[in-house]
């Protein structure tokens, strides 16, 4: 059986393959809110740095008469800071993650909690790329930056007309969403911008997928405008009991919220899952991507890899919570995994003006965790930070396709280690 849409969140302790330990509160570790590092998280150590600004949430002016709201049918939000200097007419904006609702008992979880309900969404740290301390962040400190916050359940890509579900009252309205959010902003100077940025983590990765080509139309062709997508290139792969669960779990976010129309590239012999899996959204990007991923996602090696129901026995336990703890057998099925990536993103690869960076940590979701993103601790492939590589990238200042070695290979990798403690409903 899958993973129930609810359980209580475990602590997540991040450890540095060089005994650099600390301790993070985790977000939602639930299957639906996985592991997003959207969510509200405790401060980690400065080491030397400022604490996180703290960013007020904004709820978009009109949007509920425009049918744009959450899944409860409150309006969205997103949070804004306005950039300073030389970043005042430039504009990054992050797309929030935390996975899907595949039927209506798991979106009803979800309309009480912040990925349903503007109701529940509070202030939000601005860290990693959305961070404004420029040692943190040394090439976008200084920008707008946008956080928008996620509510839908299906990437920001619905769009059903009918409110009533078997009596209960649902809102897929994720592309109304995005559209009524990109309305506010651009009178707000996005639709001035001399250089934008578009960016997601996990389930707002797939959404940066889905988006960056209409997210280069708002903004004036003279303009620089790119797209990165964090740890969001989730894979169509058979689980280790030999069934496609991912695909099945996409066939059902498709279906519940309609989405064979909103991708009418997609060929008529898919399943309407397959059309929502980044391999296919991006065969149709024109707009320059960067694909940051790491080749060992703990989010897809416990949830794509080795769903519950594909364990019977629980032999992957240690293995998805710890990858130091995986045996010589489990160590060769993450190595084909990565082989899946790097065979999924080959032809990416040669696209002249793409990026990316895969290195070979167990980790989900780097842009938003200040230690992965740029500190002296961070993960390092040819010596660069992902802040530098994707720097380099954005600016034009080397080409990026920076592909690390196998695991264990790489000493700087920011690994993390899950802990269960008492709670776990599975």
């Amino acid at each position: 059986m899958p993973p129930p849409p609810l359980f209580s969140p475990p602590p997540l302790r991040l450890r540095h393959a060089a005994a650099f330990a600390l301790v993070l509160a985790a977000a939602f570790a639930l299957f639906f809110l996985a592991f997003s590092p959207s969510t509200t998280t405790s401060s980690p150590p400065s080491y030397g740095h400022r604490l996180p600004t703290l960013v007020d949430l904004t709820l978009v002016h009109g949007a509920k008469e425009k049918g744009a709201v959450c899944l409860d049918g409150t309006p969205p939000g997103y949070h804004w800071m306005p950039g300073f200097g030389d970043g005042s007419d430039k504009w990054l904006l992050h797309l929030e993650g935390g996975s899907w609702c595949r039927n209506l008992t798991w979106c009803d979880q979800r309309k009480r909690t912040s990925l349903g309900s503007s109701a529940y969404m509070e202030r939000a740290e601005f860290v990693g790329i959305l961070s404004d301390d420029q040692s943190q962040n040394p090439d976008f400190y200084n920008w707008n930056k946008v956080k928008i916050r996620y509510c839908d359940g299906a990437s920001f890509s619905g769009n059903v007309e009918e409110e009533e579900q078997h009596g209960t009252r649902f809102f897929f309205r994720g592309q109304r969403i995005w559209e009524a959010i990109m309305t506010e902003l651009l009178p707000k100077g996005l639709a001035r911008a001399k250089q934008a940025f578009l960016t997601g983590c996990s389930a707002g990765g797939l959404s940066t997928y889905i988006h960056c080509d209409e997210f280069r139309a708002l903004l004036p062709k003279d303009s620089t405008v790119k797209c990165l997508a964090d740890g969001g290139f989730f894979l169509d792969v058979e689980d280790i009991s030999g069934r496609r669960y991912m695909r099945g779990f996409y066939n059902d976010v498709a279906r519940l919220q309609h989405l064979r129309k909103r991708f009418p590239g997609c060929s008529s012999d898919m399943e309407p899952g397959q059309c929502f899996f980044p391999q296919q959204v991006a065969k149709s990007i024109t707009t320059p991507m960067f694909i940051l991923n790491p080749a060992y996602d703990v989010w897809q090696v416990e949830h794509v890899l080795s769903p519950d129901g594909s364990d019977p026995q629980n032999l992957w336990q240690n293995c998805r919570m710890d990858i130091t703890k995986c045996d010589t057998k489990q160590l060769e099925i993450l190595q084909g995994f990565r082989k899946s990536l790097l065979d999924a993103i080959s032809e990416f690869k040669k696209k002249r003006d793409w990026g990316m960076f895969i290195d070979s940590c167990f980790i989900h979701c780097q842009s938003m965790k200040s230690l992965a993103w740029h500190s002296p601790s961070a993960s390092r492939i040819n010596n660069k930070t992902i802040a530098e590589a994707v720097g380099d990238w954005f600016f034009d200042r080397r080409e990026v396709k920076d592909i690390d070695c196998e695991y264990p290979c790489n000493p700087t990798c920011y690994n993390v280690e899950l802990e269960l403690v008492g709670g776990l409903i599975d």
